[in-house]
């Protein structure tokens, strides 16, 4: 990590360090919001639907729940995301071999130009693995860990209930998602020529070949300190962007 961070700011500076901003920001808003939206609409109506609207759901219910949710996101932020993963890896490449995209959208227009419209899907299944197991870990584990706090710890549902519930989710997202993220990323970022003919039975085939296993939690602190702020930072907004929706609906 402390390489390519090196190698980033000796090469680009500080703006390298903000390579795929936009990209990161569409896949925000295409993935986290059909992810988010679509658990609580369908947490929403499993409640009302239940004999004892009071109970939460249990946990396999919340991570079906979430893993549905999840695997939509996956599919609806995959555009977004195979630009956001060669937008950050064009500033730690040399010049010659750099795509050059002005921002996401220009990224989506050339890269179907050059490599057809199924192009914006290359990846689409490892990614929709990885959110399937990313939002039944964070979502569900968040939840989980809340009520935890709530009936077992006798802590209150206030800021420091949500900040402890969000950290434990974040940690156990990393954990579940690292060998998921090594394929993604590993797909995504390859070339058309490269791409082809590559599986991902395949790839993790040549992966274990080569590296071993310790490649399944390769990047996993440059993943937290990524992750773990961002879970902690979404959940809180949520927490009380909903205690503001119920204030000004009067429920």
């Amino acid at each position: 990590m402390v390489g390519t961070f090196g190698h980033i700011m000796k090469h680009n500076g500080v703006t390298g360090l903000y390579s795929g901003l936009s990209a990161a920001l569409l896949r925000q808003i295409t993935y986290s919001t059909t992810r988010f939206g679509i658990y609580e609409e369908l947490k929403s109506r499993i409640t009302k639907n239940s004999d004892n609207p009071a109970a939460a759901p249990g946990l396999l219910t919340l991570i079906g729940m979430a893993s549905v949710s999840g695997f939509i996101g996956g599919f609806a932020g995959n555009p977004a995301d195979v630009m956001n993963v060669r937008m950050q890896s064009d500033a730690a490449l040399p010049p010659h071999q750099r795509r050059n995209y002005r921002h996401a959208f220009h990224g989506i227009v050339q890269m179907t130009r050059t490599e057809g419209f199924s192009s914006l899907f290359r990846g689409v299944w490892p990614n929709s693995t990885r959110a399937v197991l990313m939002t039944a870990s964070q979502l569900a584990s968040y939840d989980t860990f809340k009520k935890l706090c709530i009936d077992k710890a006798g802590m209150k549902d206030n800021l420091s209930t949500h900040f402890t519930a969000s950290f434990m989710a974040g940690f156990v997202a990393t954990t579940v998602c690292s060998p998921v993220d090594v394929i993604k990323t590993r797909i995504m970022s390859a070339s058309h020529a490269e791409g082809q003919g590559q599986s991902m039975v395949n790839l993790l085939r040549d992966i274990c070949r080569k590296e071993g296993l310790s490649w399944t939690f390769r990047g996993w602190v440059p993943s937290f300190i990524r992750l773990g702020p961002h879970t902690i930072a979404t959940f809180i907004f949520l927490e009380e962007h909903k205690k503001l929706y119920r204030r000004l609906k009067g429920i």
